[in-house]
């Protein structure tokens, strides 16, 4: 298996007490290679190269792959190896119909149940997310968004919900797509929680199930807009333009 130009970083067995384990840096080195056209859409690769690439054992790379299939990045054929899908703008659009229709009745819940504890944590979360937008650190600012947006969906009570949209979110860093830093600054990403966590505070479910609708909206919609514009011209997967893939897979939700 050939990289262009591609110098690869080993992971190695210390890696594992900083938290990351194997597995999960085969996810990023996969992620970030489809990412950069270095592992090409409808080529077939060996697990076994991939593994001696790495140098790492084939058991870590395997369930890495795994992951990635599930996450719907790549796809297994008997007797071939894996191959790179190529990322549709309705894999985007899918993704945030699904969210919408957990995380907004969600927010609405939330907006009768949050409780001082949970506004002082929601403080704390945003006053975070505010330094790390000042730093310019993508990375951490987003963890912290996936925590603001746990905590709204602890509040309404929905843990299996939680666990969905986080499946989901995973997903999509997968597909690797990312507004944050490109379409729109890490402020503005914060400014959009701002009228979600308002309306919450205020005991208003209808405002915050807008709200919430909202930001994931103009989210998902940005995303399959850039999915879409990555697409080479003569792809299949650009005869609908972005608002009627949006639309399609959003219009009940």
């Amino acid at each position: 298996m050939q990289f262009k130009e591609r110098t690869v970083s080993r992971p190695s067995e210390t890696s594992l007490t900083l938290g990351a384990s194997l597995a999960d840096q085969v996810v990023r080195f996969v992620t970030n290679a489809a990412a950069a056209g270095d592992l090409e859409v409808g080529r077939f690769y060996s697990v076994y190269q991939l593994a001696e690439q790495l140098g790492i054992s084939r058991s870590p790379v395997r369930e890495g792959l795994l992951r990635l299939e599930e996450a719907g990045l790549i796809q297994f054929s008997r007797n071939k190896g894996f191959e790179i899908l190529p990322v549709g703008p309705q894999d985007v659009a899918e993704i945030f119909g699904m969210r919408m229709a957990v995380e907004v009745p969600a927010a609405a819940r939330a907006a009768k149940r949050a409780d001082r504890t949970w506004c002082a944590d929601a403080d704390q979360i945003t006053e975070t997310m505010t330094a790390l937008a000042s730093a310019g650190d993508v990375e951490a600012f987003m963890e912290q968004d996936r925590r603001l947006h746990d905590l709204i969906m602890d509040a309404s009570g929905a843990l299996r919900g939680r666990d969905v949209v986080n499946r989901l979110r995973v997903s999509t860093s997968r597909l690797g797509v990312s507004t944050a830093g490109k379409e729109r600054s890490l402020d503005q990403i914060l400014r959009e929680h701002a009228p979600i966590l308002q309306a919450i505070r205020d005991g208003d479910a209808q405002r915050a199930a807008a709200a919430m609708r909202e930001h994931l909206c103009r989210t998902g919609l940005l995303l399959v807009e850039q999915t879409w514009s990555a697409l080479p011209t003569d792809s299949p997967l650009r005869q609908s333009e972005p608002s009627e893939v949006w639309h399609d897979f959003t219009i009940n939700t």
